[in-house]
Formats: structure tokens, C-alpha cells, sequence
């Protein structure tokens, strides 16, 4: 009773606090004048806390003296969640801030520790708050685990963990996985949509819902769909401007600049990118400069006013670099080279890719670098040294068919994950189906017998149970229909899981060929074509097909023998690839699979069609649905 009354008295005390505080200095001084007065007590950990708050994106090392001293005062006065959450502002604020990750995750499994003894409802944040540092030191893999870990932690926690799913989505999105992260990221939108609707007075709820629009906007615009993702970034900025959250309201419209950027409209694009430039000189935020000023230098390269391009990116250069943000200055020095290559100042562009080139490569940024050497090419083109132009090209295509290889990779574990995902759902429910027909076999297994029990001498007995037996077996047969729609619709998904097995295969074996053909140029011929014909053998295994075959036509029986009988002149593997067409697959997929170019997905397309005698008009894939 005690402490909920210390508690209640708290909260109180600090809402007291913080609505006589009208602007940001008043309420750091008023922070400050209630702490000389203060005894050592839990409220004085607590006036700690807010100024730690207040103090952490502008003065990060005042920041960090509150939270050392709170944490010293929490041991002092034995309050150990007091500890804990001033380990929490170290890890998840300051450290991470300044981006030291490695004292950041200490201090929060600091937190952890001290949270699961004495207050477990938060040991799930901290996980998020684990997963957060995790992903921004581009760890997706751990922070997806972390969040994992929080939405297991408590699962009545946080309205379905809106906040959590969406930053799991942000993991997703960060990895180019935007087919995963969109679902996530739009129902996290949903959760907080409907906690409005409940509470439609909340600002926070606003902010929340406005993060969640942002999360969206972003999967959509990975995805190249730039009039939906505006349409979520606007959402979002009516969600800020209704709470004044003038910071967010700059972040936002930087988000809307980038898509009128990316679809053209540069003039439409520079005027957002100022709106958020002024926001961003009002409250003095570097970090925000720094990306703008670069946005907007690239918008004056595309609009050809190049001097201005200049004065704006020589000035973000060292923002961006006292800032330590190294993919801004990657970005930052590429945009210069592209600006000098187009006043016909090439020397110089060179100086600055190179530059970036060094930057890149030690930070493994595979697009930035690929960038760079695409833009050093051309410079020395222009200075006539085509040696050099001619190896840059050469750099640049070899790195951009590795990450050609890295995103099918990366699209062949976004379709497994989307499987497993819609393959777990499908076991459930045909669990549920056996459940009920059994259910109903039970039921109607008792039934009989108690009809039977009451003795077959009642003939308007007799009527009403074969009436009632017919009902009930219509019933079961509609439930056992449910049934093998439900273990067809199993067996389409292990199709696609062999399907996938295949792809996964060929693109495997294509990646151990590219380095066998490295070693030949480095250590000779020996084996090499040896090594080349089993790789080209076991990619052609007719095996893995003979099983894939079998799945098929569990799922789509017949197919083979229709085909065959409608277009007798067919071949083996357009059989296969009509196959993968039935399965609805896409030409990236399908090209995969069958280890072919993309060009030859096109051959084998018009091969196709003659042999059906298909005129333009008809499509390819609804003729191949159709039988």
C-alpha cells in the first residue's frame, strides 16, 4: 500500500512538474532548481532521469553525468530498479547516440539483469531496446532475434506489440527485404489505427501511429511504389503537425522531397527539402543538415544549377564528417564527383571519388562503391585515360554482378520466409479441419447410438433419425471437402518449398563456379574444367527434377499429359518451364531455377509461343493457367 501511495505521489509530482514548464529552457532550469533541493531519495533519481532526457540529443555528455549519477545514488539508497533504468538511458541513449555499440549493448544487459529480479514486465523493452542498437550497428540478423525475444517476453504487453512489429519491419526494410517488412510494418499501422479510435485525445498514440505511416512509406518506396508511399509519408506528416512535433515534421518532409525526387519532380523536391532545412537550422539539429543539404545538393545537380550544388555539398561535407556518419560522407563525396564530371572539372571529380571509394571499401558499402566506380570511369574518360576507365569498368561490373547474386540470394530467403510463414498458418489450419471432422465423426457417433438405444419399434423416431443421419453426413462430407481443399492447398506449399530447394541449388553452384573461374586466372587450368563440367552436371540433375515432377502433379494433376496431348512438339524443359508458370512464379524466379539469363527467359517465352501458336494478344501465362 505504501508504495503504491510513494507512486501515485510521484507520478503526480511529475505531472505537476512538467505542465508548469512552458518552453524547453524553462523546464531544464526548473529540472535543475528542483534538484538542489532535493534529499537522496527515489524522486531525486527521478528528477535525474528527466534531465537526462532533456539533455541527450543536446549535450550528450551532461546527459550521461545524470545518468552515472543516478546510477550511484541507486546503489547508494539500494533502489535497484532505479539502477536499471539508468543503465537503460547509458546503453539505449547515450552510448547509442554516440554509437558505441559495444558499451551500449553492456549497459542494457546491465538493465536486463537487474529487471528480470525485480521488475520482469520491462525485461521484453529492454530486448527491444538491444534489438534497436543491433540494428543500426547493421546487425539485422541479431535485432531481428532481439525483437523476437520482446514479442515473446509478454505477450499481453503493448496492444499486440505494435511497436515492436514495427520496428522489426524497419530490420526488414533496412535489409531490402520490403515484400516481408510490409505486412509488418501495415499491421503495426492497423494496432495503433484502432488504439486511436479508442483514445482519440492521445498524443502519443499520434506520434506512434505517425512512426508506423513512416515505416509503410518506406517498404513501399523499396518497393517503387512512390505515389503509395508519399501517400503514408503525408499521413504521417498531419500526425506531427497535429501534436507540433516540428523535428518529425523536417524528417517528413524530407521523406515526401525523396519521393518527388524519385519521381522527377526536383523543383517539387527542393522545395520540401528547404522546408525541412529551415526546421533543422531552428533547432539547431547537425545531424539532419548534414542529409539535407546533401538531398538538396543532388537536387541542383539534376536541375543543372551547379554552382549552387556546389556551395550546398562543400558545406555538408564537414557536418557529415564531424558527425561520423560515414555513409553520408560516402554519399556526400560521390555527389561531387558527379557535380565536377558535369562542370568538366574531371581532375577534381577523381580526387573526391576517390575518396569515396576509400570510405566504402573499408565499410563493405557494396552500393556506394559501386557508384563511385561507375562515376571514376566516366571522370577518366574525360581525361582521356582509358586504361584507367577501361579497369574501373571492369571493377564496377564485376561488383555489380556480385550484388546481382547478393539480391537473388537475398530474394530466394525473403520467398523462404514467406513460406515458412504462410506454410505454418496452413498447418494450423488443417489441424483445425481434422480437429472438426473428427469432432463430428464423435458426435455423430452418439448420437446414433442413443437414437438406436431409444428401440426402433418409434417409426417417427426412426424418420427423424434418418432425416437427422442424412443432415449429419452432409455435414461431414462438407467438412472433409474442407479438408482436402486444405491438404491441397498443403501440398501447393510444399511445391514451392522444392521449388525454392531448386533455386537455392542452382544459385549456390553458380556462386562456387564464378569461384572456381577466380582461381583459374590466379593458379592456372589445373581441374578447373573438370570442376566446371560436375558443377554443370549436378545443375541439370534430372533427379531434383523427377521430385519436383512428383509434387506437381499431387498439386496439378494430369498437367504433363494435357500439355503433351494440346502441344505434342513440347520439349522436356518447356515443360518444365510452363511448370513454373502454372505455379504463378516470376521471370527473376523462374530464371533462377532453370539457371538461365533473363534473356533467355525471353527466348524461351517466344520459343514457347510459337510452338502454341499464340497470337500477341493472347497472354503466355493465362493460356498455361488454363490447362
Amino acid at each position: 500500500m505504501k508504495t503504491k501511495i510513494l507512486t501515485l505521489f510521484v507520478f503526480f509530482f511529475l505531472c505537476f512538474l512538467f505542465c508548469s514548464w512552458g518552453q524547453e529552457n524553462s523546464k531544464l532550469d526548473s529540472l535543475l532548481n528542483v534538484l538542489k533541493s532535493q534529499p537522496e531519495d527515489t524522486l531525486k533519481i527521478l528528477t535525474l532521469e528527466a534531465l537526462f532526457h532533456e539533455e541527450i540529443y543536446n549535450n550528450p555528455k551532461t546527459a550521461k553525468k545524470y545518468a552515472l549519477e543516478a546510477i550511484k545514488l541507486s546503489k547508494k539508497i539500494n533502489d535497484p530498479v532505479g539502477e536499471a533504468y539508468a543503465n537503460r538511458n547509458l546503453g539505449g541513449g547515450y552510448y547509442q547516440v554516440i554509437g558505441n555499440s559495444d558499451s551500449a549493448r553492456y549497459h542494457l544487459k546491465q538493465a536486463i539483469t537487474i529487471f528480470k529480479e525485480h521488475r520482469p514486465s520491462k525485461v521484453g523493452y529492454m530486448y527491444g531496446s538491444l534489438a534497436i542498437i543491433e540494428a543500426e550497428a547493421g546487425n539485422y540478423d541479431e535485432a531481428i532475434k532481439y525483437f523476437d525475444a520482446d514479442l515473446d517476453s509478454n505477450p499481453e504487453r503493448n496492444k499486440n506489440h505494435a511497436g515492436t512489429l514495427g520496428n522489426k519491419s524497419m530490420s526488414y526494410i533496412e535489409r531490402g527485404q520490403y515484400e516481408i517488412a510490409l505486412p509488418m510494418a501495415i499491421t503495426s499501422l492497423k494496432i495503433y489505427d484502432s488504439l486511436l479510435v479508442l483514445d482519440p485525445k492521445n498524443n502519443r498514440l499520434y506520434r506512434s501511429m505517425a512512426t508506423a505511416s513512416v515505416r509503410v512509406g518506406y517498404a513501399e518506396e523499396g518497393l517503387k511504389n512512390y505515389d503509395s508511399a508519399m501517400g503514408y509519408f503525408e499521413r504521417a506528416l498531419a500526425s506531427y503537425e497535429k501534436v507540433k512535433d516540428s523535428v518529425y515534421i523536417g524528417h517528413t518532409y524530407n521523406d515526401i522531397g525523396n519521393q518527388h525526387k524519385n519521381k522527377k519532380n526536383y523543383d517539387v523536391a527542393l522545395a520540401y527539402y528547404e522546408k525541412a532545412m529551415s526546421i533543422a537550422k531552428e533547432k539547431n539539429i547537425k545531424s539532419m543538415q548534414g542529409y539535407l543539404q546533401i538531398n538538396i545538393g543532388d537536387s541542383y545537380i539534376k536541375l543543372g544549377q551547379y554552382d549552387k550544388a556546389e556551395n550546398t555539398l562543400l558545406k555538408a561535407l564537414p557536418i557529415n564528417m564531424d558527425l561520423g556518419r560515414l555513409d553520408n560522407v560516402i554519399t556526400n563525396y560521390v555527389n561531387l564527383g558527379k557535380l565536377f564530371i558535369e562542370k568538366n572539372g574531371a581532375a577534381r571529380a577523381i580526387s573526391y571519388l576517390n575518396q569515396a571509394i576509400i570510405i566504402a571499401d573499408s565499410t563493405n558499402n557494396l552500393s556506394s562503391l559501386l557508384g563511385a566506380y561507375k562515376q571514376r570511369a566516366i571522370a577518366y574518360n574525360r581525361l582521356g585515360n582509358h586504361e584507367a576507365a577501361f579497369n574501373d569498368q571492369n571493377k564496377y561490373q564485376a561488383l555489380n554482378d556480385t550484388i546481382f547474386n547478393a539480391e537473388k540470394s537475398k530474394r530466394i530467403e525473403e520467398l523462404r520466409t514467406i513460406y515458412e510463414t504462410e506454410k505454418k498458418e496452413q498447418q494450423l489450419a488443417l489441424q483445425d479441419k481434422e480437429i472438426t471432422v473428427l469432432e463430428q465423426e464423435a458426435k455423430i457417433s452418439n448420437q446414433q447410438k442413443l437414437l438406436l438405444g431409444g428401440g426402433l419399434g418409434f417409426s417417427m423416431l426412426a424418420l427423424g433419425f434418418g432425416f437427422y443421419g442424412f443432415r449429419q453426413r452432409t455435414r461431414r462430407n462438407q467438412l472433409e471437402k474442407e479438408k482436402v481443399e486444405a491438404d491441397l492447398e498443403f501440398k501447393k506449399k510444399e511445391l514451392t518449398t522444392h521449388a525454392l530447394h531448386l533455386a537455392k541449388k542452382n544459385e549456390v553452384l553458380e556462386s562456387v563456379k564464378m569461384k572456381a573461374k577466380e582461381l583459374k586466372i590466379k593458379e592456372g587450368a589445373t581441374g578447373y574444367q573438370e570442376l566446371i563440367k560436375t558443377i554443370n552436371f549436378d545443375q541439370q540433375d534430372d533427379k531434383n527434377w523427377e521430385s519436383f515432377t512428383q509434387y506437381f502433379e499431387q498439386v496439378h494433376k494430369d498437367f504433363a499429359a494435357n500439355v503433351q496431348m494440346r502441344y505434342p512438339d513440347v520439349t522436356k524443359n518447356e515443360l518444365r518451364f510452363m511448370a513454373l508458370l502454372k505455379m504463378n512464379m516470376s521471370s527473376k524466379e523462374i530464371a533462377t531455377i532453370l539457371n538461365i539469363s533473363p534473356d533467355g527467359i525471353k527466348k524461351a517465352r517466344q520459343r514457347l509461343r510459337k510452338k502454341m501458336e499464340l497470337t500477341p494478344e493472347i497472354s503466355l501465362e493465362n493460356t498455361v493457367l488454363a490447362i
